[in-house]
């Protein structure tokens, strides 16, 4: 499976541009799945409903299924908080063309980083050269790096699809 990842600090655009770069991609004909990685805890269940009662009750994982989605949520053991790795996140999804995956900035497969002016941390591609590329509203000392400006969507999906080598 094909692999690329947006990474950024907080509230510099990632989830804009994922979002964008899925519309893109899928108007160009591909199947593309997204993870997301988040620092908080994860409640997309409703206290209430069938499935939380499920869930509350002890199930190891509860699958919520319409004839429109299904959604599996997967419980944690509270004593081992240890997030999943994007591997084992990819083992789970069904086969596509490109899996972005949003986060995980420290990860190894390819990414690229959005960063913005006046973002109180410098950007990862400075100390992480598999950093294959640069989102910016600013021009970054980062090498032969490409930067791209926030609004450049098809350069971007085309850098993504040469990188991972899409057809």
């Amino acid at each position: 499976m094909k692999v690329f990842g947006v990474i950024g600090w907080k509230n510099t655009g990632k989830t804009t541009l994922t979002e964008r770069l899925v519309s893109t991609l899928t108007g160009r004909g591909y199947r593309v799945s997204t993870i997301k990685h988040t620092h908080h805890d994860v409640e997309i269940d409703t206290p209430g409903t069938d499935s939380y009662r499920h869930r509350l009750a002890g199930a190891h994982e509860v699958l919520l299924a319409s004839g429109v989605r299904w959604a599996l949520m997967h419980e944690a053991k509270k004593d081992q908080p240890e997030e999943p790795s994007v591997d084992a996140l990819l083992a789970r999804l069904a086969p596509v063309d490109l899996v972005l995956v949003e986060g995980y900035k420290y990860s190894q497969h390819p990414r690229l980083e959005v960063y913005r002016a006046g973002t109180p941390h410098a950007p990862v591609a400075v100390s992480d050269p598999t950093v294959l590329a640069l989102v910016t509203d600013t021009v970054l000392d980062v090498g032969d790096r490409p930067q791209f400006p926030l609004d450049a969507i098809d350069a971007i999906a085309d850098f993504i699809q040469q990188t991972v080598r899409l057809p």
